[in-house]
């Protein structure tokens, strides 16, 4: 894709600090570094987001996620967690439109970096989870 700025970095035509590089992924640091060591993880075939995946290039990728955070957790022994994220289309926060995997270590409770799961489960009777559950269980191909 020409005007992916993921692509441009794996292409080396935009400087980046590299992590890691095999022939499926490129992971290189966030230049945001929410915490420190927060990297990116890019399949180096370009595909918009999640819903793009094929069994064998999620497979590949997620593969190569756990040898990255080792080796983040090995640089900073500090860390006490680490936050796996992926954002996919616009409404959940995806900004570039390359799937990628945000690494974000967390150092403390206090590190720049929160997430929200909002408690709905007294909005939901089990009849309810239960319609939810066939409806998705039926499209699982």
């Amino acid at each position: 894709m020409t005007d992916c700025i993921f692509c441009k970095i794996i292409d080396q035509e935009i400087p980046s600090y590299k992590i890691y590089e095999d022939d499926v992924v490129y992971a290189f640091l966030d230049i945001s570094q929410v915490t420190p060591g927060h990297t990116l993880v890019v399949p180096k075939k370009h595909v918009t987001d999640i819903f793009e995946y094929d069994e064998k290039l999620a497979s590949d990728v997620f593969a190569r996620i756990p040898k990255i955070a080792k080796a983040i957790e090995e640089a900073f022994p500090e860390i006490e967690g680490m936050n796996i994220v992926n954002n996919n289309k616009e409404l959940a926060y995806q900004s570039v439109f390359h799937s990628h995997f945000h690494l974000i270590p967390r150092y403390s409770k206090n590190d720049d970096f929160s997430m929200h799961f909002g408690n709905h489960m007294d909005q939901y009777t089990p009849e309810e989870l239960t319609a939810i559950a066939e409806k998705i269980k039926k499209q699982v191909k």
